[in-house]
């Protein structure tokens, strides 16, 4: 009959693991100060980069755009707060003048979109309002994304969404769009027309004509979708937040 293990052994044994803990934590406590210091000497270096290129940050939306990547990567957030060394470069306010900016354009145009407004077209009706005074800093796409996406602190009323690869649209009346309504989006802006109909999901998606009804009816209830009963065959439901996408992708 085999023997169990004695007291010695098991105290031995429990030695041994806490032991091993204390071993572990002492590495992992070593690792994170390490990381600790890195960081904070890779801020530190962020904050000489951004002292040094102020100007250009503020002037050129592209260097904008990796600084903030720049900043993202390494856990910082020159927007969350407007004292310190980051208050000098004045993206804050730069970017909650815009948000501001954004919610105006939004509320002017819900009643032609329904609430949905393409980037460009949005950048486009930002750049017409601001003028080309000197003061006003250039604005990019990415910027818009950057500013409207700090607008989800008011709830569901404000959000940015996909349809498609690199495009983007501003949601700004409350309500969540599915899977299937971005991929209506995707193919309503593919056809270059704003708009889809039953069947023509149904050549593109292979959707089933109640998959598609379905979340057309849902588009329609929302007010992102107009339905065309003028037309003599089936029903067209049209995009009004696309409507200036594809008439400018027809003329160029």
């Amino acid at each position: 009959m085999r023997r169990s293990a004695g007291l010695g052994a098991i105290q031995k044994q429990k030695l041994e693991q806490e032991k091993y803990k204390y071993k572990r934590n002492e590495i992992q406590e070593n690792q994170f100060e390490q990381l600790t210091k890195q960081l904070e000497f890779f801020k530190t270096n962020l904050e000489e980069f951004a002292s040094k290129h102020k100007n250009e940050i503020k002037k050129n939306p592209e260097f904008r755009t990796q600084f903030q990547e720049m900043c993202a990567s390494l856990g910082v957030d020159p927007l969350s707060s407007g004292k310190g060394f980051w208050s000098v470069l004045g993206l804050g306010d730069f970017y909650y003048e815009l948000a501001v900016q954004i919610v105006e354009v939004c509320l002017a145009t819900n009643h032609k979109n329904g609430g949905l407004i393409s980037l460009e077209e949005l950048r486009t009706r930002l750049i017409n309002a601001r003028g080309k005074r000197k003061e006003h800093q250039e604005i990019s796409e990415d910027d818009l994304r950057m500013a409207a996406r700090k607008l989800k602190i008011f709830g569901s009323g404000f959000n940015v969404i996909s349809y498609g690869q690199g495009r983007y649209m501003v949601q700004s009346v409350p309500g969540e769009l599915s899977t299937d309504h971005s991929v209506i989006l995707t193919e309503a802006a593919a056809s270059n027309r704003a708009y889809v109909s039953v069947s023509y999901l149904r050549k593109k998606l292979l959707w089933e004509p109640a998959r598609s009804q379905k979340a057309l009816d849902s588009l329609v209830d929302q007010g992102l979708a107009w339905v065309d009963l003028q037309e003599t065959g089936e029903k067209l439901y049209y995009f009004p937040s696309l409507f200036n996408e594809c008439v400018n992708a027809t003329n160029s």
